[in-house]
C-alpha cells in the first residue's frame, strides 16, 4: 500500500485529523503556496455537538456530515488520503500511516480526544460512547431495538432493563442527551408504543461532581438542573458510577439501577502517538504546545484543539477542550505558518451554551448569562451558522422545525449492517 503523492518543490503541511481543527487551517491553507495533505480516518467532517440528535433520531447522519473531497472541490494544492496515523519520525519529518510513508516539512497533530474510562476495563467494555457518527448511529438502533423488545417482554424489572437509561456525565454532552432523550419518551413513545407505558421509562443523569455544567456560571448550572428535573429526567449528583455489567448501573452510593443503556460522556483523553517524546505529554494526556502552537522540543510538530495543553495567563491548566478553541488556533497558526503573524496565541471566549429541550437552554456570554426561550433561540442559530454547506443548514433547519411543529421525528430507522463476502 501506499499514499501515492508525488514529490512537489511546494513545502509540504501534513494535518492530521480534520475535525474543527484540522478542518480549519486546511481550508485557511487552500489555495496557498504549501501542498497541503490531510489525513483522516473518514472521507467526512462531523459536526460532534450534534451526535445526540442523530442518536436521537432528530437528525439524518448526511445532515451532520460533510464530504471532505467537496469542501475542497476547487483547491488544487490539497490532497486528502483516508487513513490511520501509526507513527511519526521527527528525525526523518516523516509519517508513517495504514497507507504507507510520506514526508513532511510541516506536521500538524489534530486528532482530537477520545474518551476516557479511567482505566475501568468493564466500562470500556459495556458503556456506549458518542465520538463519532457511528456511535451515534449504533446508539440509535440500540434504543430502538430495546424497545422493540421490552414490548415482547412481560417481566417488569427485565423490561426496565430495556427501556431505562443511565448518562454518566454531567457537561454539556450529558445534559443534552437527557434532554433529548426525555423529549422522545414524553412526545415519542405513546405514540410510536402504545403498548409500552412511557411513565415506566426512567432516564438518570449522573454525575460525580456536585452541580452540572461544571463550566459554566452558576445561574447556568442551577438552570440546568431545574430544566432537567421539569421534563423527568432523575439527576443524582455527587454520585460516581462503579460498575457496569450490562445489566446493572451500581454506584459509591449502593444505589443499583437495572440499565442495558448505559452512554459514558464522563471525561475524554488523548491517544498516546508513536514517535513523541513521553515528556510531551501533560495532564489528560494532552501534548504540551507553546504559545505558537509548536510541540515543546520540535521546530516544525505542531498541535491544535482537543489534542493540545496550551497554557497561558487565563487558562493556567490550558483551554476548553470545545470547537471554538480548536478554530482559533487553527487560524492563527495559519497566519503564521503564512508568515503574516508571529504573536502568541491568545484565546478570545465567545461563551458557552447548552440546550435542555424544547425552548430550554443556557447561555454563557462574556458579560452576561442569560436561559429560557431566548437562550434557545441562540443556540439554534449558533449551531445552524456553524455547519458545513448549504444543504446541511437546509435539512438541519427542515428538521427541526418540522419537529418542533408536530412534535415528532421521522427518522426513527433502524438499519443493520451486512457483511458482504467478496465474490
Amino acid at each position: 500500500m501506499s499514499l501515492n503523492i508525488k514529490e512537489t518543490t511546494k513545502k509540504r503541511v501534513v494535518i492530521v485529523g480534520a475535525g474543527f481543527a484540522g478542518l480549519s487551517l486546511a481550508r485557511k491553507l487552500a489555495k496557498s503556496e504549501f501542498e497541503v495533505v490531510l489525513l483522516d480516518r473518514y472521507n467526512y467532517h462531523q459536526f460532534q455537538p450534534l451526535f445526540y440528535q442523530v442518536a436521537m433520531a432528530g437528525l439524518e447522519p448526511s445532515a451532520i456530515s460533510f464530504p471532505l473531497r467537496k469542501v475542497f472541490q476547487k483547491s488544487k494544492n490539497v490532497i486528502i488520503r483516508i487513513c490511520e496515523l501509526e507513527s511519526i519520525d521527527t528525525e526523518k519529518n516523516e509519517v508513517h500511516t495504514s497507507l504507507g510513508s510520506l514526508q513532511y516539512d510541516h506536521l500538524v497533530l489534530s486528532m482530537g480526544a477520545t474518551t476516557n474510562f479511567f482505566g475501568n476495563e468493564e466500562l470500556e467494555k459495556n458503556a456506549l460512547t458518542m465520538k463519532s457518527t457511528e456511535d451515534a448511529l449504533y446508539l440509535r438502533n440500540k434504543i430502538l431495538l430495546d424497545y422493540e423488545s421490552a414490548l415482547l417482554t412481560a417481566d417488569y424489572d427485565k423490561r426496565q432493563g430495556y427501556i431505562d437509561i443511565v448518562i454518566v456525565g454531567g457537561g454539556a454532552t450529558g445534559v443534552e442527551l437527557a434532554g433529548a432523550l426525555a423529549e422522545m419518551r414524553n412526545f415519542i413513545l405513546p405514540k410510536d408504543y402504545k403498548e409500552l407505558d412511557n411513565s415506566e421509562v426512567d432516564i438518570y443523569l449522573i454525575q460525580s461532581g456536585e452541580k452540572l455544567l461544571q463550566g459554566m456560571s452558576e445561574k447556568s448550572s442551577r438552570k440546568a438542573l431545574e430544566f432537567l428535573q421539569k421534563i423527568g429526567v432523575e439527576v443524582l449528583l455527587n454520585t460516581r458510577v462503579t460498575s457496569v455489567d450490562g445489566e446493572y448501573v451500581k454506584t459509591n452510593t449502593d444505589k443499583s439501577i437495572r440499565a442495558k443503556k448505559v452512554i459514558w460522556a464522563a471525561g475524554i483523553t488523548c491517544r498516546t502517538i508513536e514517535g513523541l517524546r513521553s515528556d510531551c505529554y501533560c495532564r489528560g494526556n494532552r501534548i504540551a504546545v507553546d504559545r505558537s502552537h509548536l510541540i515543546k522540543g520540535y521546530k516544525n510538530v505542531y498541535a491544535l484543539g482537543d489534542l493540545a495543553f496550551m497554557e497561558e495567563e487565563k487558562y493556567p491548566n490550558g483551554h476548553p477542550q470545545v470547537a471554538q478553541v480548536a478554530i482559533q488556533q487553527a487560524r492563527n497558526l495559519a497566519k503564521i505558518l503564512k508568515g503574516k503573524s508571529e504573536s502568541p496565541f491568545s484565546y478570545k471566549d465567545l461563551g458557552s451554551m447548552a440546550t435542555i429541550g424544547r425552548n430550554k437552554a443556557v447561555v454563557d456570554l462574556p458579560s452576561f448569562s442569560f436561559t429560557g426561550f431566548f437562550a434557545w433561540i441562540m443556540w439554534l442559530i449558533v449551531h445552524l451558522a456553524s455547519l458545513i454547506g448549504v444543504r446541511n443548514r437546509f435539512l438541519v433547519l427542515f428538521n427541526w422545525m418540522w419537529n418542533y411543529v408536530t412534535y415528532d421525528q421521522s427518522l426513527r430507522l433502524i438499519i443493520r449492517t451486512k457483511n458482504r463476502k467478496a465474490p
